[in-house]
């Protein structure tokens, strides 16, 4: 009897062949943002068996299996069996959502999912936050370590919701024996991102608080997300902070930006950007100052320990950033349209928090004549 064709031989071995090993990944906020970008990532590795992508829409992701429903909901314990790992990205952090709404709902829907994910016999959740976590304050080293104490507060936009994140992640393991969690922090980030710091640089003027020292670091999303696959992946484990080797000065932001500076007294500085806000113009309270006053650059060397590489630089990613942003215009971090801008411009508002100040100034003059 003649050996059978070897293209049908192969075809037999391949539809007996086992199916594809590796775990079951499930993502919630799958449809978009770096939840998007992971899912079609983690979709189409050969070291992942499925991927179950969970959000209040569908996203593009036609390998996924989707299910559509809000995190908060405890019936996502019910989606998430058979899941080998967790990637919880649902997270608001929108500038202009109400702060205690978005709190609620970053708070409630992490402590959701990782209830529901012991529940489910999920065997590790992978959270997302930020080196923002750490803090910026003027005696950080440069670098920090990623075990370094978290000293931020609560006075910069979402950072609150993340300690609070960072403080359930601790808690988890104790509460769920058999659960582990990973945080990966990522640092300033960019690639379709919309943040106080993305915002920062679509200002006429950079502004430089007088004795400051700010350090940059920045990541880009697809960097991110192959950390995050990383962790998912169980190549590496705990608190890991992921961005671009190294930092940038401010002095070399200014070269490479060509945006030149407008440097404040301290007190000024924060004393308008307090009064801006408090009076609704602004959406980013005084507390994100902080992150462009002093230096929070981590060191990631969990990551680089395990072998993962970024596969952007810091200038390229602020090259980026800068196309991203170009055609914005921003003043104390509210985004104005070209003829509010240019009409700011002719009120001598050539940095933001004076810029904002001259708006402010306008509208109550405006109001007397009334």
């Amino acid at each position: 009897m003649s050996s059978p064709d070897p293209q049908v031989r192969a075809a037999r071995n391949k539809s007996t062949s086992p199916p594809p090993r590796g775990p079951v990944v499930a993502v919630t906020g799958a449809a978009s943002g770096v939840g998007a970008l992971l899912t079609e990532r983690l979709a189409a590795s050969d070291e992942v068996k499925q991927v179950v992508a969970i959000d209040e829409r569908r996203g593009e992701c036609a390998e996924a299996e989707w299910h559509i429903l809000d995190v908060r909901d405890p019936a996502i314990a019910d989606r998430l069996r058979g899941a080998d790992v967790v990637v919880h990205l649902a997270l608001d952090l929108d500038l202009e959502t109400d702060a205690a709404a978005r709190t609620a709902y970053n708070v409630r829907g992490t402590q959701t999912v990782l209830t529901a994910a012991a529940a489910a016999g999920v065997h590790r959740v992978v959270l997302c936050t930020s080196t923002m976590v750490y803090g910026a304050l003027p005696d950080n080293e440069l670098p920090l370590s990623e075990d370094a104490e978290l000293r931020a507060t609560a006075e910069a936009t979402g950072v609150g919701d993340l300690l609070e994140i960072e403080r359930l992640a601790r808690r988890a393991p104790r509460a769920h024996p058999g659960l582990n969690v990973t945080v990966v922090r990522p640092a300033v980030l960019v690639g379709g991102t919309d943040t106080a710091l993305t915002r920062y640089f679509e200002s006429p003027r950079l502004l430089v608080v007088a004795g400051s020292r700010p350090a940059w670091q920045f990541c880009h999303v697809d960097d991110l997300c192959s950390a995050l696959e990383y962790a998912v992946l169980e190549k590496v484990d705990g608190e890991l902070a992921v961005g671009c080797d190294g930092w940038l000065e401010q002095e070399e932001v200014e070269e490479l930006s060509g945006i030149r500076r407008m440097e404040l007294p301290s007190a000024v500085a924060l004393g308008a950007a307090a009064r801006l806000h408090r009076i609704g113009l602004t959406p980013s309270p005084a507390g994100d100052l902080a992150y462009t006053m002093y230096p929070w650059v981590v060191s990631g060397s969990r990551l680089h320990d395990a072998g993962w590489r970024p596969g952007h630089t810091n200038e390229e990613v602020l090259a980026q950033l800068l196309d991203e942003v170009s055609g914005r215009h921003t003043v104390a971090g509210r985004r104005l349209g070209r003829k509010d801008a240019t009409a700011a411009g002719a009120a001598g508002a050539t940095v933001a928090l004076l810029g904002a100040a001259a708006v402010v100034r306008r509208a109550r003059k405006a109001r007397r004549r009334i």
